[in-house]
């Protein structure tokens, strides 16, 4: 589903009413929905609505006229004198036709639902101190919490918290989602997501052409690989892994055993002789191969079988690394760079971003996690004030002419083209030694497969979320490729694929 920014939708809403569709009429669609998410979250017992200035005011007012006309108790707070609203707003205030309480944290109370009508998504600048004490007064008041369109204080499009923000149990938001209902730390205020229909037509976005998109199966499902019945493995794709010495082999074989468990037909270690031992013992479908230097590892790619290549898990920091990092990128483009990979060219990363652009057809994937991004990023760091990860992660893509993974709870993938997925699937636990390295494996391996690398890393991200939710809780690294074919059944009965 695409992901909307908050000029986006703003634009939506303005196509939409080009089209001959009111914007009250909208206001009043949203509204309804919020009313019936309220009903649907509390049952019973009185409801307050805290209202703020503008249309997300205006919102709440047509919830609060919904519900009272159904027999609910409702009261409404406002920001605002009443006379002040303006334009839509306005006309939505005149539908309450009862007292607006003074807009104090005391007004507060203790009702059964409360309901966030305060600023919604557009808000640009910090929460101001009387603003600031009420949704601390919500936050505080253990009612249950549901938000209109997304948590008063957070910014739509950064997803940062603005000050302070309210502590959602639910949100219901109109058409599509925006960042921050993806986005850390947006996300965590915002609990459960809806996303209601009020009459804005999907066509809109053939104008929009937005370029986010929240990673799910239905967006790559025509890149999903499916192996024909008339297969066999090397159609499937031969991965080569590289290894670093003996006292750090353990990453490059879960990398290994992750591709072939993501479909990839082969899988090789490329091991230094001094390790050879120790990863032929460990492992079993993995082949291993003797690979010292970059001249046998240019050999080795000299067979056109291998077609995809990963760099990073337990490969050593050093020149080494970039020596095998710059014969991969001359002989097989194809090709995921994780972990050591990356901070090996942390002192001149345009080095590694020349290659990757002088590269012929180049498919590569850069998977850095938060602390590994600003050793070849050092200007985009998260510490940038206002500056979202997806814009950040689109920023270094188009710099470095590679597909960019920056993971963590929210993974963001994207393009130098400015295509872009967040994810959201990732439960807690996979926060865990080693699941960086089977997730680089899951990424060549469907490269391995000749799935384009933009899907490639949105597919592996997504089943590495999957995996870890059908492990559970006390997951290690070594379970995700162990749970991996469940989650591809998952994936079949979602596709209506007979297996």
């Amino acid at each position: 589903m695409e992901v909307l920014t908050t000029a986006e939708m703003e634009r939506a809403d303005r196509l939409t009413m080009a089209a001959g569709t009111p914007g009250f009429a909208l206001m009043l669609s949203a509204g309804q929905a919020v009313a019936e998410a309220a009903n649907d979250l509390v049952a019973e017992g009185p409801i307050l609505v805290v209202a703020g200035p503008g249309n997300n005011g205006g919102d709440g007012f047509v919830a609060a006229a919904e519900l009272a006309a159904q027999g609910r108790e409702v009261s409404v707070i406002l920001m605002c004198e009443r006379e002040a609203l303006q334009g839509d707003a306005a006309s939505a205030a005149r539908g309450w036709k009862y007292p607006v309480l003074p807009f104090t944290p005391q007004a507060i109370g203790r009702p059964a639902l409360i309901i966030d009508a305060l600023f919604g998504a557009g808000l640009s600048r910090p929460v101001e101190a009387e603003a600031g004490e009420v949704i601390e007064a919500i936050n505080t008041s253990g009612a249950p919490v549901l938000a209109v369109d997304l948590p008063s204080g957070v910014n739509g499009t950064s997803a940062a918290i603005m000050g302070v923000a309210v502590r959602a149990t639910e949100t219901v938001t109109f058409f599509r989602k925006k960042p921050a209902h993806l986005l850390m730390p947006g996300r965590q205020q915002c609990g459960r997501v809806r996303v209601a229909d009020i009459g804005i037509d999907a066509r809109v976005l053939e104008e929009i052409r937005p370029l986010a998109f929240e990673n799910t199966p239905q967006l790559w499902r025509k890149s999903f690989p499916i192996p024909p019945t008339d297969g066999h493995k090397y159609a499937r794709g031969h991965a080569l892994v590289v290894s670093g010495g003996m006292a750090s082999t353990g990453a490059a074989r879960l990398a290994a055993r992750g591709a072939l468990r993501a479909g990839a037909g082969l899988a090789t270690l490329a091991s230094p002789r001094d390790a050879l031992a120790v990863n032929a013992a460990a492992l079993t479908a993995v082949m291993v191969r003797a690979v010292d230097t970059a001249v046998e590892l240019g050999e080795t790619l000299g067979d056109r079988r291998f077609n995809a290549v990963a760099i990073g898990p337990g490969a050593g920091v050093g020149k080494r690394t970039v020596d095998f990092v710059h014969t991969a990128l001359s002989l097989q483009p194809h090709l995921v760079l994780d972990a050591d990979a990356l901070t090996s060219f942390g002192e001149a990363p345009e080095h590694l971003f020349e290659a990757i652009k002088a590269s012929h057809d180049a498919q590569v994937v850069l998977t850095p996690h938060e602390g590994e991004f600003p050793r070849l990023f050092s200007d985009l760091s998260n510490k940038t004030p206002g500056r979202s990860k997806l814009e950040r992660v689109r920023a270094a893509a188009l710099r470095a002419g590679a597909i960019v993974l920056l993971k963590g709870p929210d993974t963001t993938v994207a393009a130098p083209d400015g295509r872009a997925t967040i994810a959201c699937n990732a439960p807690p636990w996979l926060a865990t030694a080693g699941a960086g390295d089977v997730l680089a494996g899951f990424i060549v391996g469907l490269l391995a497969q000749g799935v384009a690398a933009f899907e490639a890393a949105s597919i592996g991200v997504w089943m590495h979320g999957e995996a870890a939710r059908e492990a559970g809780p006390g997951l290690i690294a070594e379970d995700l490729p162990e749970v991996l074919p469940a989650v591809h059944r998952h994936i079949y009965d979602e596709f209506g694929i007979d297996y």
